[in-house]
Parts: C-alpha cells; sequence; structure tokens
C-alpha cells in the first residue's frame, strides 16, 4: 500500500489519497453523469468556504470535476497576481454561463449560453501557502446539462504535456474525486448493499457507514478547520474512490503531542471490539496525570496497512521526534505496524488489557479460580525474571495447562507485556502494573456499543471541553495552593514545590511508606557502586504483613539510584525503597535526574524544544512550538478579566518586538508574555472558573 501520508495530494478541505491526478491541457474527463441521477441516488460534496488546496492547479481541478459531475462548465472569471514575482494569489472561478454576451456579438450565429449564472467559487493563496476557498454560490439560474464539458481554461505552453488517453485520464481521475461522490445510502458503491451494523463489513478496505455519515464527517472536519487553521486532518481514499481511513487532530492535541508525545497509548478498543463507530485514539498522559487526547482517527478493519497510514499520518503532523514507547492491545497487525512506522520505539502490551480477557479465556477452565490467582502471582508479585518463569512453569504444570493455545501464545510474548522484563522501559505512569490499575478509554462514558458517528461528533466535542477544564481546574489548583505535608523529610518538602498537585500526592505517599521500611544494609560493594536490601513490611494474601526484600544499586559518583521495582520508568518519580537509600547515604534532596519536567507545575512554560538549522521541517516545528505558547498565553489569559488585559497588551507588545527583530524572537517574546500573565492576581476569578 502506498504512504498516503506522504505521496498523495490533498483533496477538498484537508482529506488525502492515494493516487494523484493532473489535469492535462485543461480537460478533465470524469465520471459520468446523467440528469443528475445514477443507479442509486448520489449526492456530491459541494464547495465550502474554508476548503484549503495545496496548490490553484489542486483546486481548480476538484471545481472542475464538480461541475462535469453536476453538469454545468467552469471558466476563469478573474486572476490576481502579484506586481513583481506575477505569482498568483487570488482567483474567481464561474459557471460558463456567468454574465452575458456583449452588444457587438448578439448577431453572431452561435447559440447563446450567458444567463447571468451567479454560481462561482473564490479563493486566495493564504499564510501557510495553501489556496483557501473564501467565497462560495451554489445556485444556477439554468438547467445543468448531463454532457461531460471540456472546461475554457488556458494553460502556459509550460504547463502542458503529453496528452493523456480519455480512458487513462477518467481511471486517474476517479481514483482522485470520487472521494466527492457520496452514496446517499452510506459509503459505497450503490450496488452494494452494506449492513447498517457500522464497522461490521467484508470489505475491510473501505469504512462502511451509515446513511448521512461520510457528509457529516465532511462537514464536521471543514467545520473544524475554518475555525481553526491548526486543525489537521487527513482522508484516505481506496482505488475505487471510497473513503477508507479518516485521521485527525484538534489544535490542542497536536500542542499535547509536543508534550506529551514521548510515551502514548493507542487505543483501538471500539475498533477490535465491534462497536458502531471504529474509532481509535492516541492517548498521552499531561503534567496532572491525567489522559491527554493526542489524535483521533476512523478505520475500516485491522489491518496492517491501515494501521501504517495512521501512524505515518500522526507522525507527520506530530512534527516531533517519534515516542519512546508505544502502549497497545495484543495484535499482530499493530506489531506489524508499529516495527515499519516507529523502528526505534519499545512497543508493549497493556498489562490491563491482557488481564481483562483472563476470565474471557480461561473463564470455562476447571479450577480456573486457582489458575488466575497463580496468573495474579507470577505477574505482579515477581520482581526478577527467575522468580516469574519459576511461578509460570509451576502454574502450567499445577494445572496441567500446558497445550491451552492463549496461554501459550501469551508466554511466548511475555516480554512484550511481563513487568519484568519491562524494567527498562519508561512508560510514565501509563503501565497499569498493579494490580486494579487499568488503561480506561479516553472516550470512556461517551461512546457506548452502539453510538452512532454523528452522536460522537457532537459528543467528541464536549468530552474535550471536559477534558480541557479538568486541565485548567488542575493547573490553578497546582499554582495556588500548596499542598499539606504529613511528614518530616526533606524530600516530601522539596517535591511539593515542583511537582503538580496530582502527581505529588502519589510521590508523597511512597515518602510515607519510607516508614514501612524497617531494614537497609550493604549486600554488595564494587567500587563506587553498592548494592543495598531494603527490607518492607507489606500486605500479603489475607490481609497479613509480609516482608519482602527489594535490592536497590546506589552509585554515589554517578548520582545514581535504581531499585528493582522499577517505579521510576514505571511512574516517573523514585520509590520509597529507593529514598530510603538516598536517605541512609545522607542525601537530603532527590538529584535533578529523578525530578521529570513533565511532572512540574510550569512544565508547559519550562518546555524548550530542538530548534534545528532552519529549513523546511524546522520552520513547522517553530510554528508547532510558537502556537503552543501563545495557546498557554490564550488559556491564561481568560481566566479573569485583569488576565485578558494583561495578556492583550504583551500581545501587542511582543508583536512589536518581532517586528524589530530581523529573524523573529517569537518564541522569547511569548514566554516573555507568559511571564507576566500569572502575575495578576484574582483569586475570586480563579475559583469562578
Amino acid at each position: 500500500m502506498e504512504d498516503a501520508s506522504l505521496g498523495s495530494k490533498q483533496v477538498p478541505g484537508g482529506g488525502e489519497c492515494n493516487e494523484i491526478h493532473k489535469e492535462e491541457d485543461g480537460v478533465m474527463t470524469g465520471l459520468d453523469y446523467q440528469n443528475g441521477i445514477s443507479e442509486g441516488r448520489k449526492e456530491f460534496v459541494p464547495p465550502a468556504v474554508g476548503m484549503e488546496f495545496e496548490s490553484y492547479d489542486d483546486g481548480y481541478n476538484y471545481y472542475n470535476c464538480y461541475a462535469k459531475e453536476v453538469g454545468f462548465r467552469v471558466r476563469v472569471k478573474n486572476s490576481w497576481f502579484k506586481r513583481n514575482s506575477r505569482e498568483k494569489y487570488g482567483a474567481v472561478l464561474c459557471c460558463s454561463s456567468q454574465g452575458f454576451k456583449r452588444v457587438k456579438d448578439v448577431n453572431r450565429l452561435r447559440k447563446e449560453t450567458r444567463t447571468g449564472c451567479p454560481a462561482m467559487i473564490r479563493m486566495r493563496l493564504v499564510d501557510s501557502k495553501r489556496w483557501r476557498v473564501l467565497e462560495v454560490t451554489h445556485e444556477h439560474n439554468h438547467l445543468l446539462g448531463n454532457k461531460t464539458y471540456k472546461s475554457i481554461k488556458k494553460i502556459s505552453s509550460g504547463a502542458k504535456r503529453k496528452s493523456e488517453s480519455n480512458a487513462d485520464a477518467e481511471v486517474r481521475t476517479i481514483k482522485l474525486y470520487r472521494a466527492l461522490v457520496i452514496d446517499a445510502g452510506g459509503n459505497g458503491g450503490s450496488n452494494s448493499n452494506a449492513k447498517a451494523v457500522g464497522n461490521f463489513t467484508d470489505q475491510p478496505n473501505q469504512l462502511s457507514l451509515k446513511k448521512g455519515d461520510t457528509q457529516a464527517i465532511y462537514n464536521y472536519l471543514c467545520r473544524m478547520q475554518l475555525a481553526n487553521p491548526n486543525f489537521f486532518y487527513l482522508m484516505d481514499i481506496n482505488d475505487e474512490g471510497r473513503l477508507r481511513n479518516v485521521f485527525w487532530v484538534d489544535a490542542r492535541s497536536r500542542a499535547a503531542c509536543g508534550y506529551f508525545g514521548d510515551v502514548i497509548y493507542f487505543d483501538n478498543t471500539y475498533l477490535s471490539n465491534k462497536y458502531e463507530i471504529p474509532l481509535v485514539a492516541f492517548v498521552g498522559m499531561n503534567q496532572h496525570g491525567q489522559l491527554a487526547l493526542l489524535g483521533c482517527g476512523l478505520l475500516a478493519g485491522e489491518t496492517k496497512e491501515s494501521y501504517i497510514w495512521l501512524f505515518r499520518t500522526w507522525l507527520k503532523c506530530m512534527s516531533g521526534p517519534p515516542p519512546q514507547t508505544v502502549i497497545t492491545d495484543r495484535c499482530k497487525a499493530l506489531q506489524g505496524a508499529i516495527v515499519e512506522v516507529f523502528p526505534r520505539s519499545h512497543h508493549r502490551f497493556g498489562l490491563s488489557h491482557i488481564m481483562k480477557r483472563v476470565p474471557e479465556k480461561l473463564g470455562g477452565l476447571h479450577n480456573y479460580d486457582a489458575i488466575r490467582k497463580s496468573i495474579i502471582k507470577a505477574v505482579y508479585e515477581t520482581l526478577k525474571v527467575s522468580e516469574f518463569e519459576a511461578a509460570w512453569g509451576f502454574m502450567i504444570q499445577r494445572f496441567g495447562v500446558g497445550d491451552h493455545e492463549w496461554l501459550r501464545s501469551l508466554y511466548e510474548d511475555r516480554g512484550m507485556w511481563a513487568p519484568v522484563y519491562l524494567k527498562d522501559t519508561f512508560f510514565a505512569g501509563m503501565s497499569a502494573s498493579h494490580p486494579g490499575e487499568t488503561l480506561h478509554p479516553f472516550f470512556d462514558k461517551y461512546v457506548h456499543k452502539q453510538t452512532p458517528l454523528k452522536e460522537f461528533l457532537d459528543k467528541y466535542e464536549l468530552a474535550l471541553h471536559k477534558k480541557h477544564k479538568e486541565e485548567v481546574h488542575a493547573d490553578i489548583e497546582s499554582r495556588s495552593s500548596s499542598p499539606s505535608l504529613k511528614t518530616r523529610c526533606s524530600f516530601e518538602l522539596q517535591l511539593s514545590k515542583v511537582y503538580t498537585r496530582e502527581v505529588f500526592k502519589k510521590f508523597q505517599y511512597e515518602v510515607e511508606e519510607m516508614y514501612s521500611c524497617f531494614s537497609t544494609t550493604q549486600l554488595h560493594v564494587d567500587g563506587p557502586i553498592i548494592i543495598f536490601l531494603v527490607k518492607e513490611r507489606v500486605l500479603g494474601e489475607g490481609n497479613r504483613r509480609e516482608i519482602r526484600d527489594f535490592e536497590v544499586l546506589y552509585n554515589r559518583t554517578a548520582g545514581e539510584v535504581r531499585c528493582i521495582c522499577s517505579c521510576f520508568n514505571l511512574y516517573g518519580y523514585l520509590c520509597r525503597h529507593a529514598l530510603c537509600v538516598l536517605n541512609f547515604n545522607g542525601v537530603e534532596e532527590v538529584p535533578p535526574k529523578y525530578i521529570l519536567s513533565r511532572w512540574k507545575k510550569d512544565y508547559k512554560r519550562l518546555y524548550i524544544p530542538d530548534l534545528g538549522s532552519g529549513n523546511a521541517a524546522d520552520r513547522v516545528q517553530w510554528f508547532n512550538q510558537l502556537y503552543r505558547s501563545a495557546l498557554q498565553v490564550v488559556e491564561e489569559g481568560v481566566i479573569s478579566l485583569d488576565h485578558y488585559k494583561v495578556a492583550l497588551q504583551t500581545f501587542e507588545e511582543s508583536l512589536n518586538r518581532v517586528h524589530d527583530v530581523e529573524g523573529g524572537q517569537a518564541l522569547q517574546a511569548f514566554e516573555d508574555t507568559l511571564n507576566l500573565v500569572p502575575t495578576v492576581e484574582n483569586r475570586e476569578d480563579k475559583i469562578a472558573l
């Protein structure tokens, strides 16, 4: 399958397809349309304000093809060019019946076709170097024909190429522009008897949607992109011109990719469980330990090709380094796609997904309860690979389940999900490696088995609004109040000033649990490296107190401390055992390397990306970073009227500073702006928000 995200052109409104058609000599041969009706009535996606195209030719080709489908001809009414470079920057395309014949031409024998028809579109080259539709008139004042016309367009000799056969042109045109032809009964050809059950189809090469769903998707994406230029979406069209996959990401989620895209959870719950909508989502974890949406998609099926298209599209949109860790469900198609698109990322299976399937896969076995307890013990209570192997082998032998297919395949994949094998993988709190922890779907409580697509598009914005409100509330709470301390430990005091409120609570629990660790002794010394043994009283089976041993490596010279429980890699902060060793060695503060910026109260302000060298890709990254910085100012500027006034004033000052500096120092200006806004104190307004 071709990479639609790299080798394709934008279809109207920002969607993409995997075949390209270039107009030859102004002639476009395309789809037959007879009297506006074909076998199975079809609706045509009309031009709309906000559509964007990569070039003028792409915009013209789209309107020309649309015109042939509806039954009229297109001509260029006006064009505007820059005075010096002669670069075209604006155009009006109209129906060929626009205007009236000149008086001196009235007596000619040629039949009159001008009727003063108002149908037209106006396009302009915008700052993003793309052509945007700014004005549209759909109404015609004459009958629409059924003939395939040659459009009236002058092509410079330099733009002309060898002519194609009409058959070849038609095939190539269909692959691009059939995206605009939407079956009134869903999203397929008129002879396809698609079941009205959403995602269930015998053709995983196309989305199976209900009547009006494709139009709803298209309208929603166009509206969102018009409302916010940093909204991004792509559409994947199959060879028959039918919608196969869709990806979109709103501006705030795009910004979140830069902050929290180092560890992602790819959620395909709704797709794999055959929900009405084949929804998938990229999810990260923000500075408060809350799930953050990083992008969404609709996929035709669980195929390697669809996943590859989606991952490449997301990576292109993200404009940053690939994630360190990708967490997914167990799926061969997913595994193959991740190896191809994210070859350097650590791919891991979500442990909570696996444990949820235990009742389903093993519930019918004799001694199921005992088997389940043995699995839990092997997974959650072992600290070393040898311990896990012994516990798993004992379970298999004791209950005679060595030939169970699911258990056998699970064991073969153990390096992808069992905690003892993942100690060097960074999870940023999304490991779900303790009993009871789980990775919930981002749209949990908003989507159920039979939620229709149109209803989801409404709920999507509600869900994002609610999540954003929760983040803003957590930001205000973290900055405006100091958490109460529960111990006299210097570590607790140190990080109470640094961590966000929710992350500090988790770290504070580790500090409190230091008092359950009653013994710290040296086990082995090798130069500057010392291995300590920390004994802890833990609750065991039946709430009985048990003593467990934890080995902690400490390197005084390098300031390094690593516990066998691997809490730091799993959750991003030090565990009670490592803190005990630091305390034992007279260290009064947690070393800086173990205080992750992503958990800090002011993380978004401190975040400094690699600004690159100035090529085209770097400029995209600059834009994204400037947008993220500006978004922070906007979000803080609406806290109160005083915040708003300061933000507006400093925006103006920042713009003036940028104008005064060649090459621009916009990022520094935005950072200065952001530092000014929080100095405004208005507690009552903060609480009201």
